[in-house]
C-alpha cells in the first residue's frame, strides 16, 4: 500500500484545525486499563465479559483458598 503525503482534494488544512497530541491521554489511562491477550487466550475469551469473568472467579477460589488455610490454624514453621 503505497502511502500519500497529500490531502485529498475536499479537505484543507485549515478546516481540520490544530491538532493536540495526547489530548485524551490522561483520562483514558485514569479510566482504563488495557492488556493484551496473547492469540490463543483471545480465542478462548473473545470478549471482556468473558475475561472478567474468568479473573473474578479465580480471585473467588483464591481468596478462599486463604481463608480456608488462615482458619485451620495450628503451629507455625520456624
Amino acid at each position: 500500500m503505497k502511502k500519500t503525503e497529500e490531502m485529498r482534494a475536499e479537505y484543507r488544512r485549515e478546516d481540520l484545525g490544530k491538532g493536540v497530541r495526547g489530548k485524551h491521554h490522561a483520562a483514558f489511562n485514569k479510566g482504563s486499563n488495557l492488556v493484551l491477550l496473547t492469540p490463543e487466550l483471545a480465542k478462548i475469551f473473545p470478549t471482556n465479559e468473558a475475561v472478567n469473568l474468568a479473573l473474578e472467579s479465580l480471585v473467588g477460589v483464591a481468596r478462599s483458598a486463604v481463608t480456608k488455610t488462615r482458619r485451620t490454624g495450628g503451629t507455625t514453621a520456624k
